[in-house]
């Protein structure tokens, strides 16, 4: 018996300020319910994609007594889906942040937390740098979450180019895996597909990508394009561009059996040891 559920991604152009962006969270997910999905991703930073440090520290709660999860979670309530919260800056007490995905079961009771693992510290080039480590703490943990009829992996963004996340994810039984995220446009259009693709086809699961898109107030530009990958790696439902909307999807999940007995990589690998010269 084919086993099949409705997805929805959220694309956004979040903005510095909570209020604005939990209303259209609020609004999207109405909308996704109504269009028969059970469980809907927003992209990372959804809550506030703050300009810089100071406009960070002052729109980031701590986790305890976090209004923007009390409001998230009556949405979840309200609507009686899984709400998937691709990210949001949660305040630690030390000076820095994590970056923290949050999942909501359709009662509003939180499922799981992930902190994003891998930060971004790279040199673009001369006068361009990033560094999220100074800003963020990495997480130590990777999770995965049964929210029945699937099984879900969690990862954040640049997670996207650590391939052994994704099959850690797998081999503890994700079925589907999230990737919230909030491209630059050259990474975008560079990388964005391949990588999804890729990850799909290694791991055997539905992936799927809910994105920020478009110029935002913190001037920023990110690549938009939220896209679901089926488990052979065929792009299923993608947003056309930047704009703000919803991505939907059928999933059928006997299609995860069927990609990694066609292909059992899973299965197949073996442990080896590295001899220099």
């Amino acid at each position: 018996m084919s086993q099949a559920t409705t997805v929805a991604l959220v694309q956004m152009n979040s903005g510095i300020g909570a209020e604005d962006n939990l209303e259209t969270i609020d609004a999207r997910v109405v909308e996704a319910r109504g269009a028969g999905a059970t469980y809907v991703l927003t992209p990372e930073m959804s809550v506030v994609f703050a300009k810089d440090r100071a406009g960070l520290q002052a729109a980031a709660e701590p986790w305890e007594g976090n209004s923007a999860i009390a409001r998230l979670a009556g949405i979840a309530r309200d609507n009686g889906v899984f709400l998937h919260i691709g990210s949001l800056a949660v305040a630690l007490g030390d000076g820095r942040f994590a970056n923290r995905s949050v999942l909501f079961d359709p009662a509003g009771e939180i499922v799981s937390r992930y902190d994003k693992i891998h930060l971004f510290d790279a040199d673009i080039d001369a006068s361009n740098g990033y560094r999220e480590s100074a800003t963020y703490a990495g997480g130590e943990t990777a999770v995965v979450a049964d929210i029945a009829p699937f099984v879900l992996g969690v990862s954040i963004c640049y997670d996207l180019r650590f391939p052994a996340l994704y099959r850690a994810l797998a081999e503890a039984g994700a079925q589907v895996i999230a990737v919230p995220s909030a491209f630059t446009v050259p990474t975008g259009a560079a990388h964005w597909r391949v990588l999804l693709r890729a990850r799909a086809i290694e791991t055997g699961c539905f992936v799927l990508a809910a994105a920020q898109g478009g110029n935002h107030e913190n001037g920023r530009a990110t690549y938009g394009h939220s896209l679901i990958v089926s488990p052979w790696g065929e792009v299923i439902a993608e947003a056309d561009g930047a704009e703000p909307g919803l991505v939907l999807a059928e999933l059928d999940l006997d299609a995860v059996t069927e990609a990694r007995q066609r292909v059992p990589a899973l299965a197949n690998a073996r442990g080896f040891t590295l001899a220099t010269h």
